[in-house]
């Protein structure tokens, strides 16, 4: 959702806080399991196809963590970035960049993974007139803006000239700038390698992907059904699955796939319903996985679609100021999730606790006090967007509750059907209230908790539903990308979220916590920064 990402949505109930982390086997080296076996896991419909350029959401990203793997991968508890396939990513400019590739991976069709399995990929994400969600991931390298000239222009250039292919296993990336976060961002499904095979016919291959991970597509994608995936014998050995197989089992009601995993019909449930959090860890004790992950929950706010009611930032501070954080993560999600203070999250550098100042802090009185002195919003009345295959309901009635009682005005909660219903009508600007909206982390730096979301180019293909406009804010974030050093980036990253907290074009609501619970079945679970499993290393007990 990076312009923006991976955007990657936060799409359902993951719930987290900063405080207790209660694991299972995967943290016990003398948990018993075996090879082989198939399980079965809980997922909610992804939105696109599953090709990574063009997956902007948790759901086609789970499944894609365990089809593909990239150049980079993450650590799952310290989200550390590690070589994956490259073999070295170097660079003594922070502009351009040398990558080679380590021998061994191919694509489940045998094709070798080469340097221009890469280049090849990001061409294709990088070119407008394909209209990836990853789009803005390559803004950065050279060429981009002949590829992506903007609306009403067709593209220039067929390739991105910042690619350069030394030999089968090198290829040389000159971005237009130094950008110090560039080796971190390379673990992102936007950077996945693509087979010959996906340039036939790319929408078919959304539909069964031939990847270079750990598992391989076992038939087709059986929308709102399952998607099913084996073990790929051909993977290197140190990475290979030790299951035969898993079947991604689709819901769109967290509760019942809540209650298949209680019923043993699952073996994993990666999100879990706000109904099952007083008990679950009573009930699954050490196979509750319950610990920080870099997501955001916000309210989003449609600045450019309706800004008779939203476009004053006095506006936006007032409707902050109404909301009881503190109450949401405590009545609402039993302690689960944290009260949100700053738009980059608590487990990535650069966040600030108390970051949002004043507007972070509950104040009804003062609230009301400023959308009365604001103007208020035509016909003192709005609606609240969520998606109704998640487990959102309960969070935005009660942030509902709260406005109509501290502002004095009518809120109605408006259910979407499905997460996809509810970004397409936002992409589209056919909704003009006050919407659910998350972020998931694509890598951890303070910039993916910016650019992605609030930056222009995430308008088109990001997560700026809210069409937020800044040109101090741009200049911010073009100044944080041109440090070479490290410290300093962050301090500069650090400016430019204080232009969206003085702005808030979204209200920061809640930070998460990811919970998981997994049953006697199986042993070796663990669940990532980002929310996905790590089913590679499932065992069956």
């Amino acid at each position: 959702m990076r312009g923006a990402t991976r955007a990657r949505w936060a799409a359902g109930t993951v719930v987290l806080a900063m405080a207790m982390t209660a694991c299972g086997g995967g943290d016990d080296p003398s948990a018993e399991g075996r090879m082989g076996g198939h399980i079965t896991v809980r997922l909610s419909e992804p939105q696109h196809g599953l090709v990574g350029q063009n997956t902007g959401e948790s759901e086609g990203a789970e499944v894609l963590h365990a089809l593909f793997t990239g150049l980079v991968a993450y650590d799952n508890r310290t989200s550390e970035p590690k070589l994956a396939v490259a073999e070295s990513i170097e660079s003594t400019d922070s502009r351009t960049w040398t990558i080679k590739l380590k021998d061994g991976y191919t694509f489940h069709n045998g094709e070798k993974v080469d340097a221009q399995s890469f280049v090849r990929a990001w061409n294709w994400g990088a070119n407008q007139e394909n209209n990836a969600e990853a789009m803005g991931f390559f803004s950065k390298i050279e060429g981009s803006d002949e590829l992506a000239p903007g609306k009403g222009k067709s593209p220039t250039a067929k390739e991105l000239k910042g690619l350069k292919i030394v030999d089968s296993k090198t290829f040389v990336v000159t971005l237009k700038a130094p950008f110090s976060q560039f080796k971190n961002m390379l673990g992102y499904n936007a950077f996945y390698p693509l087979p010959k095979a996906f340039e036939a016919d790319p929408q078919k291959f959304g539909e069964a992907p031939i990847g270079n991970g750990p598992f391989q597509m076992d038939g087709k994608w059986e929308h709102n059904k399952q998607i099913k995936i084996k073990k790929y014998a051909k993977y290197p050995s140190d990475g290979r699955a030790k299951l035969d197989g898993v079947t991604f089992k689709i819901y769109d009601n967290l509760d019942t796939a809540y209650a298949d995993l209680q019923a043993g019909k699952l073996q994993i449930v990666d999100k879990l319903p706000v109904t099952a959090l007083p008990t679950v860890s009573q009930e699954f004790g050490e196979r509750y996985i319950y610990k920080p992950e870099a997501s955001i929950g916000y309210l989003g706010l449609p600045l450019e679609a309706n800004p008779e009611a939203f476009g004053k930032p006095e506006i936006r501070k007032a409707i902050s100021m109404a909301i009881d954080r503190d109450v949401i993560a405590k009545s609402i999600f039993n302690g689960t999730r944290k009260p949100a203070d700053d738009f980059i999250s608590p487990i990535v550098p650069g966040y600030r606790k108390g970051a949002l100042g004043e507007a972070g802090i509950f104040n009804p009185v003062k609230a009301k006090e400023l959308f009365q002195r604001a103007g208020g919003i035509p016909g003192n009345r709005m609606e609240l967007g969520y998606d109704a295959d998640s487990d959102n309901k309960e969070w935005i009635e009660a942030v509902a509750a709260q406005l109509k009682a501290n502002l004095g005005i009518e809120v109605t909660p408006k259910p979407f059907p499905k997460i996809g219903d509810m970004l397409n009508a936002l992409k589209a600007q056919k909704f003009e209230g006050a919407f659910r909206t998350g972020w998931a982390m694509d890598y951890p730096a303070a910039e993916d908790y910016l650019r992605p979301v609030f930056s222009r180019e995430a308008i088109a293909n990001g997560s700026n539903f809210g069409h937020y406009k800044s040109e101090e804010f741009e200049a911010a974030l073009a100044a944080a990308d041109r440090s070479t050093d490290p410290a300093d980036s962050t301090k500069l990253y650090q400016k430019a979220d204080d232009i969206v907290i003085r702005d808030l074009p979204y209200i920061p609501v809640f930070t998460y916590m990811s919970a998981a619970a997994y049953t006697k079945a199986v042993t070796h679970v663990e669940v990532d920064a980002q929310g996905r499993m790590d089913l590679a290393n499932v065992q069956i007990t």
